[in-house]
């Protein structure tokens, strides 16, 4: 590689690099703020919120990085234009297609970046996040089960503890069952413990009394029973922990575009819908250098300007824009026949048209605007004087 090309690599890779941390971080802030919110009024501790967070970084790393290769493309661009390196470079004979080549190179390393990141990290980080997901769900005590207030965890049902004692115990429980207005329970006991089944979690109580009031035909019957343990099926009513969706984005590209019976039960998806995630993944990348080559090549066009090259700035970000609405509406069709598959690489292969247009068109001579002529009168009175 050139020196030239070398130092344009640098000077992009260094603004990509702040880019880069200071949109992940505005991304990410924002995200974690919601996160935090819901985690916190759950019930969970802090760690969890962290962990939670955390795996949500890949995610948000995958959806800044084309913007952050725009961003650095075209202010390294433009910083180039205002010192007049950019200048000394065409004057030197290279032309916009040999001064597109570092930046290509550029936009290929930043879709490496992505490539790693929506085929491994991301996939990785929503497994675990569906795995700890399910291990909050089975815990009923971080829901529902706080000592000293009245809990609703479904319709009709009513849930009192006194405390929760160390080792587990619920002391002092007071349950009660309204579901049927015709056959309501209440139950309440000393002690009781949460116990995890394949089912679902289910409520041992010990040492209480079940409480009956059935109603049938206008007439009402009260009974009152006594036990010394009384097991409640929780899982019927939460629902059990197995019966949960796993997440069809946590599972690999390869397994997506060959789902198996097993993948889609799992998920509860169709195979169109899982091989739309797939050509997602794959054309999500490309979408990386055509950015950087947008901040760029839109960048060269027109003239010398006084007041800046504010207008090339203006026509490059709506290039982008129209490039991620093209995007999102390819994955879209996708979504709903995953036969157009390749719909997905539209996008990309539009706005490599564009770049490719733009540097053409950067690259014809400019004709220069004839001066005008003197008039008859100012050349007699240049000769009289």
């Amino acid at each position: 590689m050139a020196r030239i090309d070398r130092y344009i690599l640098s000077q992009f890779l260094t603004l990509f690099g702040f880019f880069a941390l200071v949109l992940v971080s505005v991304y990410w802030i924002n995200r974690a703020v919601s996160l935090f919110e819901q985690l916190i009024s759950d019930g969970q501790t802090a760690m969890v919120v962290l962990e939670f967070t955390a795996l949500t970084l890949p995610l948000v790393i995958s959806v800044v990085l084309p913007i952050a290769a725009f961003a650095a493309s075209a202010y390294g661009t433009n910083r180039l234009s205002s010192e007049s390196e950019l200048v000394a470079m065409q004057a030197s004979g290279l032309s916009p297609a040999r001064l597109a080549r570092p930046v290509l190179v550029f936009g290929l390393i930043v879709a490496m970046m992505s490539a790693a990141l929506v085929h491994g990290l991301v996939p990785a980080a929503r497994a675990r996040m569906a795995d700890r997901q399910t291990e909050l769900a089975e815990n009923v005590t971080a829901q529902f089960l706080r000592p000293g207030s009245f809990q609703f965890p479904a319709d009709g049902l009513t849930l009192y503890i006194r405390a929760i004692a160390s080792d587990g115990r619920l002391l002092d429980l007071f349950f009660e069952d309204a579901r049927d207005p015709d056959n309501q329970k209440t139950y309440s006991a000393s002690e009781a413990l949460l116990v995890r089944s394949d089912t679902g979690p289910k409520l041992v109580m010990m040492q209480g009394s079940l409480q009956m009031l059935e109603r049938d035909n206008g007439e009402q019957r009260l009974s009152l029973s006594r036990f010394s343990d009384l097991t409640y099926d929780l899982g019927a009513i939460l629902g059990p922990a197995k019966q949960r969706k796993r997440d069809m984005r946590s599972y690999s590209t390869t397994a997506l575009l060959w789902p198996d019976d097993a993948l889609l039960e799992a998920t509860g998806t169709t195979r169109d819908k899982a091989r739309s995630e797939a050509f997602e993944r794959l054309a999500k990348p490309l979408l990386a250098p055509v950015a950087a080559m947008l901040g760029f090549a839109m960048l060269l066009l027109g003239s010398y300007s006084r007041f800046g090259i504010w207008k090339q700035l203006v026509w490059s970000t709506l290039a982008l824009i129209l490039v991620q609405f093209l995007d999102t509406a390819a994955a879209n069709v996708v979504a709903q026949d995953s036969a157009r598959w390749p719909v997905v690489y539209l996008p990309a292969t539009i706005g490599a048209l564009i770049c490719i247009f733009a540097l053409w068109q950067a690259s014809r001579p400019r004709r220069l605007k004839p001066a005008p002529a003197p008039s008859a009168g100012n050349g007699t009175e240049g000769l009289a004087s």
